[in-house]
């Protein structure tokens, strides 16, 4: 039997072992998806299992996304591109790491009919996911990325992405047509960005990463001031059916059934 992880920190938030389980039986493979929590210590052991053969393949998730990159061998072009990682699979004994971020990301706004063409997108954080949303805009033809984080550092070392991208304070009022929380403030019910959204008019999109819980706190503020919103449900859905792909080397449908089922675990977890 073939074992597959996802790893992080924190990680009890993930439904990626329901979801990667449940194609898994659908398709008739034999293998199991799990999660595990570590410290950034025990990167290298995990990356030596797939090495091994211990492991068949690996989901990355928040904090290790760019901290990983070290341990592997090779980058594909997406993930070298954005210097970002969310799955890692063993090729011809080299240990490489791929972005299946961009396709989830452009996948869900592609379903959510948005048109970014020329549009000015404000993104709240500068984590692992972060590059990938950017490769996205760009390709997507916005005429404006602004980018603030806590650490203000952090996010001008994105400013080398394009020369779209703006860096703001933390907390700044500034104009946009979309906002997209990239932080992981929402993964917690007492989360709250501290933003003040009060002056901003009903006609924007407010985007969440995060899936689980699938309204935020930024969410619910979005709809209350009666703008469209998305969480991260579609995202998270296509970057597994592109992980599940290149692993196995097929693509289960998504159709009713998946959203559904994803929809229950959802209100399982709370």
């Amino acid at each position: 039997m073939k074992k597959f992880l996802v790893i992080g920190n924190p990680i009890q938030h993930s439904l990626s072992p329901d979801l990667h389980n449940y194609w898994i039986k659908n398709n008739g493979i034999d293998a199991i998806y799990e999660k595990q929590k570590l410290n950034e210590d025990k990167l290298g052991q995990i990356i030596s299992q797939v090495k091994d053969k211990k492991i068949s393949g690996v989901n990355v998730t928040v904090p290790f996304k760019k901290t990983v990159i070290p341990y592997l061998d090779e980058l594909s072009f997406e993930a070298q591109s954005t210097q970002s990682v969310n799955t890692i699979y063993l090729k011809d004994n080299k240990v490489v790491g791929h972005n299946t971020d961009i396709v989830g990301f452009e996948t869900s706004i592609k379903k959510s009919e948005y048109n970014l063409n020329n549009k000015e997108v404000l993104i709240l954080g500068a984590g692992g996911v972060v590059p990938s949303i950017i490769f996205v805009l760009i390709k997507m033809n916005v005429s404006k990325i602004k980018i603030c984080n806590r650490t203000k550092e952090k996010a001008e070392n994105l400013k080398k992405l394009s020369k779209k991208i703006e860096i703001i304070e933390w907390g700044e009022t500034t104009n946009f047509d979309m906002i997209i929380n990239a932080t992981s403030l929402g993964l917690k019910k007492e989360d709250n960005l501290n933003f003040d959204f009060s002056l901003i008019s009903g006609d924007k999109f407010f985007y969440d990463v995060i899936y689980n819980p699938s309204e935020t706190n930024f969410l619910k503020i979005g709809k209350e001031l009666g703008n469209k919103t998305l969480n991260g449900k579609l995202m998270f859905i296509y970057q597994a059916l592109s992980a599940f792909n290149i692993w196995h080397g097929q693509k289960p449908q998504v159709d009713e059934n998946v959203i559904k089922l994803l929809d229950k675990w959802l209100k399982s977890e709370f």
